[in-house]
């Protein structure tokens, strides 16, 4: 019976953020409501509220929905990169890059980002962090990954490097949702651009 009860709450939850991610999108994160949202999911004001206190609560699930989704398909490349560590590099911040509009419009990032910098001790602030730290943290694994094939020199700290990488990545990103005109194109040169001497400074 629990097992039942927590698959309807799954599927609640489910329906909700899909109700939001289309709302957001179609009207603009500050100017739907929650009973928008509700409406959208075939829900009551309260079952939303039952899950979720404020919209800022959606959107952040819904980042986190997305982050959770990256690195699961990161996790995939980290444990058998491809040759190269430029190559391999690219590949991981690629990834992210082309899952970060599957959810999120730019305006709606915008807004998720303004949220963790003005209230960064709140629960969204800190779990906005905490999933930044785990983009870092795979950054970081596949330095490591790439130092023990002999790809990338020994002698320096991989999580320093992995902090570099993902400061310039995360860097790009924000640039990328501040511009509406940017392309993901762009984007994806622009980091290129940047991740060629590095990766051939760094490799063995």
């Amino acid at each position: 019976m629990s097992g039942l009860r927590e698959k309807q709450k799954a599927d609640r939850r489910s329906r909700i953020l899909g109700a939001a991610v289309s709302q957001f999108r179609a009207g603009g994160y500050r100017s739907v409501r929650i009973g928008d949202i509700a409406g959208r999911a075939g829900v009551s004001v309260g079952t939303v509220y039952n899950y979720y206190q404020t919209k800022g609560d959606i959107l952040i699930a819904v980042v986190a929905m997305e982050v959770e989704e990256v690195l699961e398909a990161g996790a995939e490349l980290v444990a058998n990169p491809p040759g190269g560590v430029q190559v391999a590099l690219l590949s991981l911040i690629y990834g992210y890059y082309d899952h970060s509009l599957e959810y999120l419009s730019k305006e709606m990032w915008r807004s998720a980002m303004a949220l963790s910098i003005e209230a960064p001790g709140t629960r969204n602030g800190q779990l906005y962090h905490d999933l930044d730290r785990r983009l870092a943290a795979q950054v970081t694994d596949l330095v490591a990954a790439l130092q023990s094939r002999g790809d990338v020199r020994v002698d320096l700290d991989a999580q320093a490097l992995g902090g570099l990488i993902f400061s310039n990545l995360n860097q790009n990103f924000i640039d990328f949702v501040k511009d509406d005109e940017m392309s993901l194109a762009v984007l994806k040169t622009t980091v290129a651009d940047q991740t060629g001497p590095f990766a051939r400074l760094i490799s063995a």
